[in-house]
């Protein structure tokens, strides 16, 4: 007679402890709500949930390695396939991660619309949070405002650059190019327009009673968890920690620029929700302070750098020598000196940051990603536990995790 065999349920390596009424669920990877390839597996105790654990890797495309295979200038446009909602942030990190190993300045042009950009994506990704979070919770009116104005922000990086989501808009030692003639009147009356739109969200949720049920007192994350999980931007800041690296450790025009960190001291989705509109105001003040730092610049957009950044397109065209450099430069790459550097960036997510190991050779010889919606997903299995499983929607949703920056 065979006897029937007797396995404990097993989940990649996971142990779960099974009793009579509990049910071990998959969340993902393949949920709308999962806002990626995660796969969420729930240990359950009727809507209760006892355990949580995170799967990650359904997404894997090793850009790290992938970075060590290209000559620098090659692997910046992969960058845009990471965050792929604010792609310039990604570029930015990696090209002032670079510069850095150079030691190379930027002209100041080059650094104020490079600010501009990332302020313009903060602005789109916190858009773009705010209306597939409030459609996760039920509000389905504030989903089609914010992408709305989320397309003015797309057509503004449209008009400058061509491309509207993966903008590669950031050079190794620049820009590629200067800004269209009218382009900061549209950016000054798109300013305008958000402003008062995102009062208006404001009207529909702040004091929304069932936007207030679904996200106050939910998903708790207090100072010490947040410094635990080594978490950064609106989650750090949602516990009550005044911590943004515009301000602790400032890069480019930042330090000249006029704006508030907020905070919130209610550690929860909520909290997090208000610091995230008070954040688009704080780019849009940003934004305006920018707009005549730009008409008293020159019209450098590249470093002089010779031996790592091609000569200007007049002196190609005129130059043998600079069309020679120019050649050796696209085809062999530059050969940046021998070290090591790590940059840190505020990205919309929190600390982006870049390592380059550099051994003189025209590839990395290591080039490790620090992504901030890695550390994000991993406390999940401390903040889910204690919560109903229709708070899970809401608690992903909150903590604005994009699957292209961990699967990297």
């Amino acid at each position: 007679m065979q006897t029937a065999n007797r396995l404990k349920p097993f989940f990649e390596n996971i142990n779960f402890e099974r009793e009579d009424n509990t049910m071990i669920v998959n969340f993902g990877p393949q949920h709308p709500s999962a806002h990626g390839q995660m796969r969420l597996v729930l240990e359950l105790q009727g809507e209760e949930i006892v355990k949580a654990t995170a799967g990650i890797g359904y997404l894997h495309r090793g850009m790290e390695k992938m970075a060590e295979n290209m000559i620098y200038n090659e692997f910046l446009p992969t960058t845009d396939r990471m965050d792929y909602i604010a792609a310039t942030s990604n570029n930015y990190g990696y090209a002032i991660a670079v510069e850095k190993l150079l030691d190379i300045k930027v002209p100041r042009r080059a650094e104020v619309i490079r600010t501009m950009l990332l302020e313009l994506n903060r602005i789109m990704s916190h858009l773009f949070w705010l209306a597939t979070h409030a459609l996760d919770v039920g509000a389905m009116s504030v989903f089609l405002y914010a992408f709305r104005e989320r397309e003015y922000v797309m057509d503004l990086i449209e008009d400058y650059c061509g491309a509207r989501l993966t903008h590669s808009a950031v050079r190794i030692g620049g820009v590629p190019l200067d800004l269209p003639a009218s382009w900061t009147n549209d950016l000054s009356s798109f300013l305008v327009i958000l402003e008062e739109e995102i009062v208006k969200y404001e009207k529909l949720l702040s004091e929304n009673r069932i936007w207030r049920m679904r996200l106050e007192k939910v998903g708790i994350i207090d100072a010490d968890l947040a410094k635990q999980w080594a978490c950064s931007g609106v989650v750090l800041r949602g516990a009550g920690i005044k911590w943004d690296l515009r301000r602790e450790m400032p890069y480019g025009l930042y330090p000249e620029l006029d704006f508030d960190i907020p905070i919130a001291q209610t550690n929860d989705c909520y909290g997090r929700y208000k610091i995230y509109m008070q954040e688009m105001k704080e780019s849009s003040k940003i934004l305006k302070q920018l707009i005549p730092m730009y008409k008293d610049t020159n019209t450098d957009l590249m470093a002089h750098a010779p031996e790592y950044i091609s000569a200007p397109k007049e002196q190609i065209m005129t130059q043998n020598y600079s069309l020679m450099q120019h050649f050796v430069l696209v085809t062999q790459g530059m050969r940046p000196p021998k070290g090591e550097v790590y940059v840190a960036t505020e990205s919309p997510k929190g600390e982006l940051g870049y390592m380059i190991v550099s051994d003189g050779s025209p590839y990395a010889y290591k080039l490790k990603l620090r992504a901030p919606s890695f550390w994000h997903t991993g406390i999940l299995e401390d903040i889910l536990p204690g919560h109903q499983l229709a708070d899970v929607v809401t608690i992903i949703g909150n903590l604005n995790l994009v699957f292209g920056e961990i699967d990297r």
